[in-house]
């Protein structure tokens, strides 16, 4: 498995933190390693949905539970990726981290891969943190 853990500092109140990260459906606007997102079902704060993501344009299935204000937990159900992307706001002060914890493998024969692109998906995720941060503090 690659464990991937990145941080943000926001200059922001959570609420607003979470007003951003919390529209799923913008997500290929900060993650770019995610191109397309479609909604399959949703009941309460759990959403099923397929995402396409850049590798290879690869669909993968994710069933995705928000807990609002705190955080969002994907889990990859069905695809090239299995494991989970937890997404946490956590109050500091008058500031937010926003964190991403990622613990990811790839499957079948792609697993022998999971070690190389763990920096890929880093650095990919750190890119992403510092857009949604760019964006809350506009």
């Amino acid at each position: 498995m690659a464990t991937i853990d990145v941080k943000v500092e926001i200059n922001a109140t959570p609420e607003k933190v979470w007003e951003i990260v919390s529209d799923i459906d913008n997500e290929p606007k900060f993650w770019k390693g995610t191109k397309e997102v479609k909604n399959l079902s949703k009941e309460g704060d759990t959403i099923k949905r397929e995402i396409t993501i850049a590798f290879r344009d690869q669909k993968c299935l994710q069933e995705v539970r928000l807990e609002p204000k705190k955080r969002i937990e994907a889990k990859f159900t069905k695809g090239i990726i299995n494991g989970e992307k937890i997404v946490s706001i956590i109050p500091n002060g008058d500031k937010t981290i926003l964190q991403t914890a990622w613990d990811i493998k790839l499957t079948g024969m792609m697993g022998m891969f999971t070690g190389m692109i763990k920096n890929h998906i880093k650095s990919g995720t750190e890119q992403a943190m510092q857009s949604i941060k760019e964006e809350i503090e506009r």
